[in-house]
């Protein structure tokens, strides 16, 4: 599964909240909001007002899942949310997260950004039927706490975090704490930020830390464990350290463009990817198009670098999401004008540059170049600022069939012949990692170039 115009879904976006004498369900549903593009399956909110901790989930978009009323009945100053992409465990409200364990008098609850690589090990050894990893690790913790009741909450974390393989970002708490946690890799973002006079908040990205009016102190460090109590913020590291490897699709397209990951403003990384496609991929054309809104910074960047002018040719429908009804067969055929419809008299007659940041599976691409086309574009030239996606990702992209990738088993002309398309350039990996060269930490690029930092059974690699 993936988003409405064939990107790849990613898992999950996680806040973390300990904010005393406050209503913090308030402060975590606008923190969710600000995430709300990392999952719009489920959401979730657990709080603790010291004494009490209640969780409240449902499937749908935050807005849905919450209104006044039941933020109202969830009571405290310590709280963490969740809003849910599922790349393993069925779309359910079972799955939905937070998950909730009571353990006797004391509860825990989890939420989860990333993918174990060790779920069916972890779930022999818990003997668990768990249907997800999340929940696998809510039992691992549940069973620490229930051999010893009185271990701190960051102390039974700290214990089972060497048994998780993969790339797991958490916020777990308790009745009296939050505790966030990142994989030793790092495989996906998460940061510090301090609200009020003695709040401190964690999120998936530093867009959220902005809209609760928190002040961005750092990033959690991969293979870190932080402590958000009475005491403030402690730090424990109980694993050993590993080369960090951020997910280079972050810049690429999972984040939002306001947000700053391990010290790299992502738009600037995105416009700077367009400008150096524009380099490495130059074409006589007249104008340039973005695939909008995922290709608009790097569109932007690649006509600044060529001198091409820019135009919004495409315009995209932002009410389009999953629906409810199963289609006529006509409006099937034409699905990508639900999504995406021509501005005629921007392409007509034009040799057009068109820009996007990916190309995954490539069926709804070689729509929107039938529809360029019909719209009287002389040329399409299509360029890409990420390099051919070639291999699955088992670190929390929805890829891991690799037989639906479409330059897995393809040489790019015959990419540029499927699509349909007059010439086709993607962006080199030496291209993507120095646009993204302010970063503080290395990255994973295992699903373009196959080079995965953690074992993979050779079994999850056939290609059908």
């Amino acid at each position: 599964m993936s988003d409405s115009l064939g990107k790849p879904g990613e898992a999950c976006g996680v806040f973390g909240a300990f904010v005393p004498e406050t209503h913090v369900a308030n402060l975590i549903y606008f923190g969710l909001f600000a995430l709300q593009h990392r999952g719009q399956e489920s959401a979730g909110i657990a709080v603790s007002n010291g004494q009490r901790l209640t969780t409240y989930k449902d499937m749908g978009l935050l807005s849905s899942v919450f209104d006044r009323n039941t933020l109202a009945g969830l009571q405290g100053g310590i709280g963490i949310g969740h809003t849910r992409y599922s790349t393993t465990g069925s779309s359910t409200w079972a799955n939905a997260q937070p998950a909730f364990r009571a353990i006797g008098p004391r509860s825990v609850a989890l939420g989860h950004n990333g993918n174990l690589t060790n779920t069916a090990a972890l779930a022999e050894r818990l003997g668990s039927s768990g249907t997800t990893d999340s929940e696998l690790m809510t039992s691992a913790i549940a069973e620490r706490i229930h051999k010893e009741s009185d271990i701190p909450l960051w102390e039974a974390i700290a214990g089972v975090v060497p048994d998780f393989e993969g790339a797991y970002t958490l916020v777990v708490m308790d009745d009296t704490s939050v505790v966030a946690v990142r994989d030793p890799h790092g495989f996906r973002p998460l940061s510090l930020g301090r609200i009020g006079p003695d709040g401190w908040v964690v999120a998936s990205e530093t867009a959220a830390l902005d809209l609760v009016g928190a002040t961005f102190e750092r990033d959690v460090e991969p293979g870190e464990l932080v402590v958000l109590d009475e005491r403030g913020v402690t730090s424990h590291f109980p694993q050993d350290p590993v080369p960090s490897r951020l997910c280079v699709f972050e810049y690429v397209y999972f984040a939002r463009p306001d947000s700053v990951l391990a010290g790299q403003n992502v738009q600037a990384a995105r416009v700077e990817m367009g400008r150096q496609l524009a380099r490495e991929s130059g074409v006589p054309a007249d104008v340039v198009v973005p695939v909008p809104e995922s290709g608009i910074p790097a569109a932007q960047g690649y006509s600044w670098e060529s001198g091409i002018r820019y135009e919004d040719g495409l315009v995209k429908n932002r009410y389009v999401g999953r629906t409810f009804i199963e289609p006529e067969q006509m409006l099937r055929e034409r699905g990508i004008r639900l999504k995406l419809n021509p501005i005629k008299d921007v392409l007509d007659g034009q040799r057009i540059v068109l820009v996007d940041d990916s190309v995954v599976r490539g069926s709804t691409t070689r729509q929107l170049v039938e529809v360029v086309r019909a719209a009287g574009a002389q040329e399409v030239h299509l360029r890409i600022s990420s390099p051919p996606y070639r291999w699955p990702c088992f670190y929390g992209m929805d890829t891991s069939d690799r037989s639906s990738l479409l330059a897995a088993g393809k040489s790019e002309e015959e990419i540029e012949a499927f699509l349909g398309v007059d010439s086709l350039g993607y962006l080199s990996l030496a291209g993507l990692e120095g646009s993204v060269s302010d970063a503080t930490q290395t990255f994973c690029t295992a699903c373009l170039s196959g080079d995965y930092p953690t074992p993979i059974g050779p079994d999850k690699f056939v290609l059908e």
